[in-house]
């Protein structure tokens, strides 16, 4: 009876300690399933940073440059809408410390608790050994055994009994090592906090400043509203122009892979038609009877980086490289108020991206160049195939490739141009007629 209720009290103490252990190796253990991991906010907040960088550097371009005014309430705006983002990452990342934080309160609570009944245990266990720890007693209780069975069965009680004590003792020196690193771990999630909470003030100091700043430029701007929407409406009317010119030469593109797709099935029925004709005929025994291998042709192989996006264009939604090596997104897809004047409404088939003066569009994924031709706004539009999807690239300076070429992704296509200090280029996702927001195409836009 004994043994049986000290082997029940060891393993219920075995998976106390156990359970702290698999909460201490599964990070996995204390997420809630669904929400985004500290590695993923630690990512994005990275790239915030980056795209702050980014646009800060377009801002001093753009103030150098006296007629750049329209393009600086855009770059600044857009740094707002990131600023405002990163708060939002580093308010995520101190509700995930806070959890993490009370989840490790609450076992350290749970180990000191388990710690000090193991402590009293032991401490029983001592007492009572040293009260027994005579030799004569043990003989005693061994002599007095009622048959050799019974003798057995003590000798194997001293045994077991002393095994117990050794693996106690290893116990309570198991936990104080898991409390410990508990405690440690507690600690530096604390320090992390401050850190992030340091950051979060910062932060908001910087977003009130910009907006003061915002201020400034569009009170600027009021003051010569009636200019303003003369530029803009010549932008709009550009702008209408270019989706005009780009929609006309996709509707050739498909007319004339239309007609291609055609011509195939027609040469392919003549074939076939021939192929029959001449089973009909006798056959004739050949002098020679030499075989020629069989060719097949080959489909042409995929990239390591296009294996890894996948097989196709549609099923690398979400996963497509930027058009540029550094970029941020500084106008939408559809309509949107622009940013300058309230009400004036702006539509866009595509989104525009803010790059580094010098920056080169770059393609987003292996396809043909179908078309190369003068944009309206200026600069040049190139318009490449991937199956039954086409990508659109505008305000395109130097072009590096002509009609017909085989790109691979992120190939070099061309150099963006700068306008006022303002580097950037407007990418379109065409499906036959129909646009796409590339935003939900590209890897890791917001």
């Amino acid at each position: 009876m004994i043994r049986f209720l000290l082997k029940k009290k060891n393993n219920s103490i075995c998976i106390c300690v156990l359970f702290f252990f698999i909460s201490v190796s599964n990070p996995l253990f204390a997420q809630t399933k669904g929400q985004p991991s500290q590695k993923d906010l630690l990512n994005k907040k990275n790239k915030l940073n980056d795209d702050i960088k980014q646009l800060n550097s377009q801002l001093s371009q753009t103030k150098a440059n006296k007629k750049s005014q329209i393009n600086t309430i855009v770059v600044i705006n857009t740094k707002i809408k990131v600023r405002e983002e990163l708060i939002s990452t580093i308010n995520a990342e101190l509700a995930q410390i806070n959890s993490r934080i009370k989840k490790n309160v609450t076992e350290v609570n749970a180990l000191m608790a388990s710690l000090e009944k193991l402590k009293s245990e032991y401490a029983k266990m001592i007492y009572f050994a040293q009260r027994n720890q005579d030799s004569y007693t043990k003989i005693m209780f061994l002599f007095s055994s009622g048959n050799f069975n019974q003798a057995y069965m003590r000798i194997k009680y001293f045994q077991q009994y002393a095994a117990f004590r050794k693996k106690q003792a290893n116990e309570i020196i198991a936990t104080q090592v898991i409390l410990n690193d508990k405690l440690k771990e507690l600690e530096g999630q604390r320090h992390e906090k401050n850190v992030l909470l340091g950051n979060e003030k910062e932060e908001k100091t910087q977003l009130d400043g910009e907006k003061q700043q915002q201020e400034i430029v569009l009170s600027e701007l009021q003051q010569q509203e009636k200019e303003l929407k003369e530029e803009l409406e010549k932008k709009k009317k550009d702008a209408e122009n270019l989706q005009i010119a780009i929609k006309r030469l996709i509707e050739a593109e498909i007319k004339r892979k239309m007609e291609e797709s055609a011509k195939i099935a027609a040469e392919k029925a003549a074939k076939a038609a021939k192929a029959e004709k001449n089973k009909t005929k006798p056959k004739t025994k050949a002098k020679t009877d030499v075989k020629t291998p069989e060719t097949r042709p080959t489909a042409p192989e995929l990239t390591e980086e296009a294996e890894a996006l996948g097989a196709d264009f549609a099923s690398s939604r979400g996963k497509l490289p930027w058009p540029v090596t550094k970029g941020v997104i500084c106008q939408p897809y559809g309509e949107y108020e622009h940013p300058a004047i309230k009400g004036f409404m702006m539509n866009n088939n595509g989104v525009e991206i803010c790059a580094n003066k010098g920056s080169q569009a770059r393609t987003v994924f292996e396809g043909e160049v179908t078309s190369i031709a003068i944009s309206p706004t200026g600069g040049k539009l190139i318009i490449i195939r991937h199956g039954e999807y086409l990508s659109v690239y505008s305000n395109i300076g130097e072009v590096f490739v002509k009609q017909g070429d085989k790109v691979s992704i992120k190939q070099n296509i061309g150099t963006i141009l700068d306008e006022d200090g303002k580097t950037s280029m407007n990418l379109q996702i065409w499906k036959g007629q129909r646009t796409m927001d590339p935003s939900g195409w590209l890897f890791n836009a917001r």
